[in-house]
């Protein structure tokens, strides 16, 4: 077998491995205060899951999706334009 192979299959291993596993822990709460809002992650980039939308953090399929959410400091969800503190 080939060294590189062996050596460039233990890398993406190693990378792999904690990625996909990150992704699939409920979104922490962060250090500073703070509250949901809807309707303005990124596709892909929400922090947890939403009800008969998506099933972890990260998966969701479309920017600005209502029922994605994403954690924002308290009291900013309101000044975002489409953020709602509540699925819609």
């Amino acid at each position: 077998m080939n060294p590189r192979f062996v050596i460039a299959s233990a890398f993406a291993a190693a990378i792999a491995v904690p990625a996909l596993l990150s992704a699939q822990k409920p979104a922490e709460m962060p250090a500073f205060k703070a509250e949901k809002c809807y309707g303005i992650a990124k596709a892909g980039a929400n922090d947890c899951a939403s009800t008969g939308n998506n099933s972890c953090g990260g998966t969701s399929k479309r920017a600005g999706d209502a029922k994605a959410w994403i954690f924002v400091p308290e009291g900013y969800c309101d000044r975002i334009v489409g953020g709602s503190k509540a699925a819609k």
